[in-house]
């Protein structure tokens, strides 16, 4: 169906049998005559000429052009006619909840047709939004009002992180009905959910249905998804989908990516026809699983599509209680001695009493040959335990005195090899079994037991053992609790009864065990928790509205447009993260009732928006109409064949005819940034996307005009053009060879700057573990000045911002520069070195969104980085002239004499 925004302009098509008139005459050809006069005047003709015709198919080409320019003028517009049929005031009600964001761009390209539709009818035109704002605003209805001046407001519409709020919305459809009567053709674009099973979802619809032909648009066919939180059992992650019923078998694939957006693990769904829940499991390696930071399902765009996982997922604080606290830090025998040396450096440890250790949270309690007294202690310690702790217990000659109720296993007795008094020898460990949490670790061959807690015999030991001895005897065992578990080792946690505390393997399976509990939220203390990051409706992070409100300590509210799911928490080094998700707290996705009767339903993909044909219908008039000045120079002898096929080429393609400078020719036009290709996909494209938020912060904040940033591989392209190179050294990055390295150099001699990052700065246990020995691997050879730490008063840090810390996505390194001046270079720095990662955090998406999360400081500590990208840049680009300024007072005093 076609019809036309501006038809009146119709009325010029039968002005085209006079157009035919006036374009079938053509000035006759120009003749070419020799100079003299008496020849000239002796050929001139006698008779009179009359002007010849206008071939036939230059008039046709004339009037299908001016044909072709009246349509386009007059708007025809391709389309279905409308969803909403009906008239007076064209009222859209849009649902803009969490639920919106997958099909959001065909639900506004919907709306904006009917806009376009009633302002072709000159229609009133007015819109309802029924989720709150961000500011917590109710919803309201805009209108009525012309659809041009409409059109603004619903382009900058946008989904929220939250639920509709459809109670508010029907009070404001009532209050504006009260000022607005007359007709209305209302269309509803809804999400097609009934949220927190509320009944205004039904009176909304009823009460627009009131108004007058109701037209129901939702993504039939299409799920509504919300992903869930996951729970934590063993290596892996369980998580859970829950969706509204389809009546087909569907799939969808949930993946695990870390603070820099790389996926680390994928799983599938699988839910059956009509099925409302379905789980997935990812199987991660420890180390993997702690720096997972969110999951994505894929294809979906939404919050309801996003978990955060914050330090609940990931922090184990230890607890540690000795067996006699006068002597637990005794050097090589007190019973903390190698149990705190082995988990420094991987977990939160902490010394307290039993009473005020349980009173925060805790992961994992380990009691070192600690019989447990009966009574409030006892309760206390199986309440931990039933309510998800992880129990480590090591045995000892008091616990086989004094056993108690909290063990994996009945003990025996002491059992002694080796010695003057015994016939049998010290045991070496048995490989560790398949369902052990130890299996693969290997065993040393010089690890061996000579006491050890013998267990009670019973049917079910064989299942609880996770470490044997050669003979059978049981090493560790282990028992579920409630939510929790008790893991006990055989032996004491010295070196008195076995080598186990004085090897690698005592490490790797406390951190195995400590991997295996559940993670906890950070000590909240009473401060409220700022909101830090917020996802958007589309599922992005993004600066938190202004009308995000901090949580309190514990609180765990439903999302809204005052609490966004997002990240909240505490600024600083000592600050936590905390995540709200939508999945936490929503229920199911419910499909609401059946609409009203008469309601006219109507798919959302059913509906495909109208199109402009004015647009295509005006090239192609212009098109013909250079073809027609050609046809008419060549019919007039002013232009041969070659060149009428050269200035139609030159028409039709402008760029055609001009030269296209070389790729060194377009770095040398513009300036630009650029850096060091890795052969990584994934670490490519974050130096790219990082240096091209940089230098479009550079560009906004300074008077410098920087390009797209390119790629560079040193020795085959040329340096020269980029005053900055970014140098990601990843762990595993090879040596240099020689033309690499004379080019590096070569750069840096002339004015140069290298930026090396290692990306291991403040990433807990590191985000890139050898990074540093890859660097000194990918500098060898390079002129590389002695470096020292950045000055309080180097120009780095006062080049265009005053800056006390140069912060990346992370924060807490040092930033190392040349310590010694070198006047040929101005003093310059040629390389500036440190692993703040800070492409990670100047790293945005094609909408100009943040990707990565800058930790701990959130938003404060991106800018900061951008403020050092900025600082850098120009420092690249003006060399030391904020330097030269300790100079001017030595000139002024001088002009003055």
């Amino acid at each position: 169906m076609i019809s036309f925004a501006a038809p009146w302009l119709l009325l010029a098509l039968p002005a085209l049998p006079i157009l035919w008139w006036l374009l079938r005459v053509t000035p006759p050809q120009p003749r070419r005559q020799a100079f003299p006069a008496a020849l000239l005047l002796r050929d001139l003709p006698l008779t009179e000429e009359t002007p010849a015709r206008t071939p036939w198919w230059v008039l046709l080409l004339r009037l299908l052009a001016a044909a072709l320019l009246i349509l386009g003028l007059a708007r025809p517009v391709w389309g279905p006619g409308g969803a909403a049929q009906g008239t007076g005031t064209l009222l859209l009600v849009v649902d803009d909840g969490w639920a919106s964001g997958p099909d959001w761009p065909l639900r506004i390209a919907i709306a904006q047709s009917e806009l376009d539709r009633a302002g072709r009818e000159g229609r009133p035109t007015a819109l309802l939004a029924t989720t709150p704002g961000e500011g917590a605003q109710p919803p309201r209805v805009i209108g009525p009002m012309p659809a041009e001046d409409l059109a603004p407001r619903l382009a900058a519409l946008r989904p929220r992180a939250w639920a509709p709020d459809r109670a508010a919305a029907l009070a404001a459809l009532d209050a504006w009905r009260a000022q607005a009567p007359g007709a209305v053709t209302p269309i509803y674009l809804s999400d097609g959910l009934s949220h927190r099973a509320n009944p205004a979802a039904d009176a909304l619809m009823a009460r627009l249905a009131t108004l007058g032909p109701l037209t129901l648009a939702r993504a039939d066919g299409r799920p509504v998804r919300l992903l869930s939180p996951p729970r934590t059992e063993g290596d892996s992650l369980r998580v859970t989908l829950r969706q509204s019923p389809v009546g087909a078998p569907s799939e969808a694939q949930v993946i695990a990516r870390g603070q820099d957006g790389r996926a680390l693990a994928q799983a599938e769904f699988r839910l059956a026809a009509g099925a409302t829940e379905g789980e997935a499991v990812l199987e991660l390696p420890t180390e993997i699983r702690n720096r997972v930071f969110r999951l994505d399902l894929t294809g979906e765009a939404g919050p309801g599509a996003v978990v955060l996982l914050d330090e609940r997922f990931r922090r184990r604080p230890v607890g540690l209680l000795p067996g006699a606290e006068e002597t637990a830090d005794t050097p090589l025998i007190g019973d903390l001695f190698y149990l705190e040396r082995a988990l420094a450096p991987y977990a939160e440890l902490r010394r307290d009493t039993a009473e005020r250790l349980l009173a925060r949270p805790l992961s994992v309690l380990i009691l070192a040959d600690r019989p447990i007294a009966p009574g409030a202690e006892l309760d206390a310690l199986t309440r931990f335990v039933n309510e998800g702790g992880t129990l480590i217990r090591f045995a000892g000659a008091r616990l086989a005195e004094r056993p108690d109720p909290l063990l994996p296993v009945p003990l025996r007795a002491e059992r002694q090899l080796g010695g003057a008094l015994s016939w049998e020898q010290p045991q070496r460990l048995a490989a560790f079994p398949e369902g052990s949490p130890f299996a693969g670790l290997p065993v040393p061959a010089e690890v061996s037991i000579s006491r050890q807690v013998l267990a009670e015999p019973s049917a079910r030991l064989a299942e609880r053992i996770w470490a044997r001895l050669a003979d059978g005897t049981p090493l560790v065992t282990a028992e579920s609790r409630g939510e929790g578990r008790i893991v006990l080792f055989h032996v004491t946690a010295t070196a008195e009864w076995s080598d186990l505390p004085l090897s690698g393997l005592f490490v790797q399976m406390l951190r195995r065990l400590v991997a295996l509990s559940a993670g906890v939220s950070g000590q909240e203390g009473e401060g409220m928790l700022a909101p830090l990051e917020a996802l958007d409706g589309f599922g992005r992070l993004a600066a938190p509205p202004p009308g995000a409100q901090p949580l309190a300590p514990g609180e765990d509210p439903m999302p809204s447009a005052r609490h966004p799911p997002g990240w909240y928490g505490t600024q600083g080094p000592e600050g936590f993260r905390r995540a709200l998700n939508l999945g936490a707290t929503l229920p199911a996705p419910v499909l609401h009732a059946a609409p009203p009767a008469g309601t006219s339903l109507r798919s959302i993909a059913g509906i495909p928006p109208e199109q402009d044909l004015g647009p295509w219908l005006l090239a192609a008039a212009l098109v013909l109409l250079m073809v027609d000045l050609l046809a008419s120079l060549r019919l007039r002898g002013l232009l041969g064949p070659v060149r009428a096929a050269g200035l139609a080429l030159a028409l039709l393609l402008p760029g055609a005819g001009q030269a296209q400078p070389t790729e060194e020719g377009q770095h040398a036009l513009v300036t630009r940034l650029a850096y060091v290709v890795t052969g990584d996909a994934g670490t490519d494209q974050i130096m790219h996307q990082g240096l091209a938020g940089l230098s479009d912060f550079v560009n906004r904040r300074t008077a410098a005009a920087l390009a797209e940033p390119v790629g560079v591989v040193p020795g085959r392209d040329d340096l020269s053009f980029f005053p900055l190179l970014y140098f990601t050294v990843r762990p595993d990055a090879a040596a240099l060879d020689a033309t690499a390295i004379e080019a590096l150099n070569t750069f840096m001699r002339q004015g140069g700057i290298i930026l090396f990052d290692t990306r291991d700065e403040g990433s807990g246990e590191g985000f890139a573990p050898g990074a540093r020995a890859a660097l000194r691997r990918v500098t060898q050879g390079l002129a590389i000045p002695p470096l020292a730490p950045v000055p309080e008063d180097h120009v780095l840090r006062r080049a265009f911002y005053l800056l006390a810390d140069l912060p990346g996505r992370f924060t807490g390194g040092t930033v190392w520069v040349s310590r010694e001046q070198d006047r040929a270079n101005d003093s310059v720095s040629p390389v500036v070195i440190g692993g703040h990662d800070w492409a990670g955090a100047w790293a945005v998406d094609a909408g100009g969104q943040n990707i990565h999360a800058a930790v701990p400081g959130g938003a404060r500590q991106r800018t900061l980085a951008y403020r050092f990208g900025a600082n850098l840049v120009i420092y690249a680009l003006t060399g030391n002239y904020k330097g030269d300024q300790v100079h001017v007072p030595a000139i002024l005093e001088r002009l003055g004499n």
